[in-house]
């Protein structure tokens, strides 16, 4: 599956259960490759949350729903910092963010 902004907003607007982002951008690359990994039976760690809003695994949270796979939720909390986001308005980023130099 070639994922892009679409086909994520898609799935989220079907899925069950929809989590609120704390973040504006988002990197495609590591979006699949968490997916490709999920759809193979890899484990991943919870993802934390501040009521409905992400507060660390974003990137989990949109492969888990494009993989049908369920994550648990652990709480979290949010700072005076934290700020939500429409998915519509998140950008997706080609841009690979796993480098040696990051």
């Amino acid at each position: 599956m070639n994922i892009n902004k679409e086909i994520i907003l898609q799935a989220i607007q079907e899925s069950d259960f929809v989590l609120t982002s704390s973040h504006n951008k988002l990197c495609l690359p590591i979006i699949n490759r968490i997916y490709k990994k999920m759809i193979h039976g890899i484990k991943f760690d919870d993802i934390k949350i501040c009521e409905t809003l992400i507060i660390d695994g974003h990137h989990r949270y949109i492969s888990s729903i494009l993989a049908n796979v369920k994550l648990e939720r652990a709480k979290s909390s949010k700072t005076s910092a934290t700020i939500e986001y429409d998915w519509l308005d998140v950008e997706f980023v080609e841009e690979e963010w796993d480098t040696e130099d990051k």
